[in-house]
């Protein structure tokens, strides 16, 4: 075995303490810290490769493709997806995914017009510009959703072109969640023939399956792709994702490559092979009512942050069904220490499995502290 050079295990020993020292404070971005892959280390000692399309075999077989079915099939039912007709996979995260909903849209739709809010992910307009598919950016609510008068009036400007609505199902910021069935009774009343939505679930895809009374937002109620991260509320130390799409959909643009010997339906070539098993492996352990229980543990962390705040004077709030929590801009000094996100004059903390209700009194102490020295 060759060993690093002292100066280069420096290094890296500082890293690691870096790494460490810095996860202590993470509490404004939704990646969760919550999970042990340990037992699946052997298999980062080969090179494991999801080539092309999940349900179709290749002549490479150093994958787990099989597993990768099967996360796809647990998805597939907390999302109502109907059986044997839906197609999906594992994405390097919620990003592509959106990029692959998109994309799927452009191809059924080549003459159609995404219609999104100012509320949505800053990496959607870069996939517009990469896809060149004209666009329009609807208004948002004050807690983040959509406006639907907007959306409306601006379909019907344009109504020669199917609409392709990308809708958020839990915003960055304000973890807002649009209205699903509203927007397709827009496009009932408009008497849109041709249209194709896609959600963006990157956060509450795994929150809301599991919270009794959440608004219907998934294939059941009529929508036609959807992205989930998997380094999120699951957690990974790798980026992941899901994509799931309607089958016949994603028929019309598969092509076969004969030197891998499969299909070619996702948006890379070579596809990670180790974050699949990483999701099976949290999915068997978990299972839904682990799932239910760890979502009903972060609602309730968000609900003590919200009081704990009050407590010392912050106004704080939350969507309803949101594990977001949303407050005034802290000062410089409290941003110094602590990992919050900030857009504007709102920030937020986002009550993740690894945010415990200590990490959130520790907060609030600090910002009691700044408000108490008149920085607050």
């Amino acid at each position: 075995m060759t060993y690093l050079k002292d100066d280069d295990q420096k290094r890296l020993d500082e890293l690691k303490a870096y790494i460490g020292d810095q996860y202590k404070t993470f509490l404004g971005y939704p990646c969760s810290g919550h999970f042990d892959y340990t037992p699946l280390f052997d298999l980062l000692q080969y090179p494991i490769n999801n080539v092309g399309d999940p349900f179709a075999p290749s002549t490479y077989r150093v994958n787990t493709k099989d597993f990768e079915r099967e996360v796809l099939a647990w998805f597939g039912e907390i999302t109502h997806a109907p059986p044997d007709q839906f197609w999906g996979y594992v994405t390097n995260g919620g990003s592509e995914g959106n990029l692959y909903g998109l994309y799927l849209a452009r191809e059924i739709h080549p003459d159609g017009m995404v219609y999104y809010s100012e509320d949505t992910h800053y990496s959607v307009n870069k996939n517009l510009r990469m896809l060149r598919i004209p666009s329009i950016m609807i208004r948002s609510q004050s807690n983040g959703e959509m406006d639907y008068r907007d959306l409306e009036e601006s379909i019907r400007i344009h109504r020669e072109l199917p609409p392709i609505i990308f809708a958020n199902i839990g915003t960055t910021m304000r973890e807002a969640i649009d209205d699903v069935p509203t927007i397709r009774s827009i496009l009932k009343s408009l008497a849109i023939p041709r249209s194709y939505i896609h959600c963006d679930a990157a956060l509450c895809g795994m929150t809301l399956p599991f919270i009794q009374g959440a608004p219907d937002w998934d294939f059941h109620a009529g929508i036609d792709s959807l992205s989930i991260s998997g380094h999120k509320l699951i957690g990974s130390p790798i980026p992941c994702g899901i994509v799931l799409a309607r089958k016949g959909n994603v028929d019309r643009i598969a092509r076969s490559i004969e030197y891998v010997g499969t299909l070619d339906t996702t948006v890379t070539g070579s596809r990670n092979g180790i974050t699949p098993v990483f999701l099976w492996y949290a999915i068997r352990r978990e299972g839904k009512e682990g799932f239910a229980r760890l979502v009903e543990s972060c609602l309730e962390t968000a609900r003590h942050a919200i009081s704990r705040f009050a407590e010392c004077g912050i106004q704080a709030w939350r969507n309803p069904h949101a594990i977001t929590v949303v407050f005034p801009k802290p000062p410089q000094c409290v941003l110094d220490k602590w990992q919050i996100a900030v857009s504007g004059d709102q920030a937020h903390i986002i009550c993740m499995p690894h945010v415990t209700r200590e990490l959130v009194d520790e907060l609030a102490r600090d910002l009691e502290t700044a408000r108490a020295k008149g920085t607050l």
